[in-house]
């Protein structure tokens, strides 16, 4: 482990799950720890602030922090902009600003593998991790998927593997974080109420790639033009296309029905067959193919990734299916938190989809996801801050099958008198959760319970 943090004067600044990992690892490397959170000391978890304060860290709850002129560093949490002004007044002062992410990278051991995109991130890193841990390599499935990396990467050993979900809230503070092999899955619009322009969003995302050298890989999606432009950037790291629609020289794709991978040398290795996938979809099979050649260009037997992808049965709250009730199959997909994300849940449906959406706005439009229901979702259940903007937009392209609901047994109740046997009730709500739940998996919980509550 390489500390050079010992005696260093740190600020963290938000104290979710990141900034407490934050915390607890720069205590540990013997630094002098200050946080801060915008919650009041009341919202602070007591057990939480019993552990700062007998540790003699010094909190800012509910109001900005005095000490900007003595600290070292500060270390943003992935939810804070680098535009909130005392962030801005401490780099203005010269303080480093670095997130948790790359604070890991430079105090932890292990060697990382990176990946990210708009959509499509926990089901690959899940996957990739899933691997990993089948080729008996010593194996963390961390970042964006809910561990914080640090939490890790400071007690790794030196052969280990991260597999790192990153998203750009993360990548945006890095400046030495250098991972072995990088994704890009895909990039479409989201989190633009934070970055503001989809150059922005990119050029985030793209930070991923910056440090690797000509030893390093970087796989990106050939079929996504958006992400693929941004491989024009990449200068060291080589770079690997994978694509479900084209055959390709170089990389993974399919043909004549299989997973493929054409490597360094030409070689061409046959994975499986790509419907012999668990994991439902189109962008499945891209998430496959992604986490295949990930594997493979990290060193992994193709026979252990065959097996894995073969046997691998996706993630919690991405097409979960949840049971079925009188004919009526409920399937949460509340990892759909933007437009494009539940565009794809509903590609993966057949016909008779009673679809509840709505949530959070993160300035998204969605013209494009209304348009792509094309005969599949015959009734849309709505609820959370976005419900009157995606009717209004929905009205506007002449969709009115619609409902608004105020929360989710209301939602539940609804879309199962609409639905009949053989139908489908989707959770795939196209926008965040935070309007009303801590994170999408406190919403995926909820409407699973509320399914079950229809059983009894």
């Amino acid at each position: 482990m390489k500390n050079d943090m010992e005696n260093k004067k740190v600020l963290i600044v938000g104290m979710g799950k990141s900034g407490i990992a934050a915390a607890q690892a720069m205590l540990r490397l013997g630094a002098k720890v200050f946080v801060q959170d915008s919650k009041p000391v009341s919202d602070i978890e007591p057990q939480l602030a019993n552990f700062l304060t007998s540790r003699d860290v010094k909190c800012y709850f509910g109001e900005k922090p005095s000490c900007l002129d003595e600290i070292d560093m500060m270390i943003l949490s992935p939810g804070v902009p680098l535009e909130v002004d005392f962030v801005q007044e401490a780099i203005a002062k010269g303080v480093e600003v670095a997130g948790e992410l790359e604070v890991a990278f430079r105090v932890g051991n292990g060697n990382y593998v990176a990946i990210t995109g708009t959509n499509g991130k926990t089901t690959t890193t899940t996957l990739v991790g899933e691997i990993f841990k089948n080729a008996k390599k010593k194996t963390y499935v961390v970042g964006n998927i809910g561990v914080a990396v640090i939490s890790m990467a400071v007690s790794a050993e030196l052969d280990s593997w991260l597999i790192t979900e990153t998203s750009s809230f993360q990548l945006e503070t890095t400046k030495y974080f250098k991972p072995k092999v990088s994704a890009i899955l895909n990039l479409t619009p989201d989190h633009l109420n934070r970055h503001h322009t989809m150059e922005n969003y990119g050029a985030a995302k793209a930070k991923i790639y910056e440090n690797q050298d000509e030893s390093e890989y970087f796989i990106v999606n050939y079929d996504n033009p958006a992400s693929f432009e941004l491989s024009k950037g990449c200068k060291k790291a080589k770079v690997v296309p994978f694509s479900r629609k084209e055959k390709l020289t170089y990389g993974a794709f399919v043909a004549d029905g299989h997973m493929v991978i054409i490597n360094d040398a030409g070689n061409l290795i046959t994975l499986c067959k790509a419907d012999e996938l668990k994991i439902p979809g189109s962008h499945n099979l891209e998430n496959a193919l992604a986490a295949a050649a990930i594997s493979y260009f990290a060193g992994i037997d193709p026979a252990v990734i065959s097996d894995t992808l073969k046997n691998f049965q996706g993630v919690e709250h991405r097409l979960e299916y949840c049971g079925q009730v009188d004919g009526v199959r409920f399937v949460n997909d509340s990892k759909g938190t933007n437009p494009d994300a539940s565009i794809k849940a509903i590609e993966a449906m057949k016909k008779g989809v009673i679809l509840i959406a709505g949530g959070y706005d993160k300035g998204s439009d969605f013209t494009d996801f209304i348009k792509a229901f094309d005969g599949r979702v015959k009734h849309m259940v709505l609820l959370g801050k976005t419900a009157p903007k995606i009717k209004e937009q929905a009205e506007s392209v002449g969709y009115t099958d619609i409902t608004m609901s105020k929360n989710m047994e209301e939602c539940v109740a609804e879309a199962f008198r609409l639905a009949v046997p053989g139908d489908t009730v989707l959770l795939s709500p196209a926008c965040a959760s935070w309007d009303m739940y801590t994170c999408f998996e406190q919403r995926g919980e909820h409407f699973k319970n509320c399914v079950h509550g229809l059983e009894k």
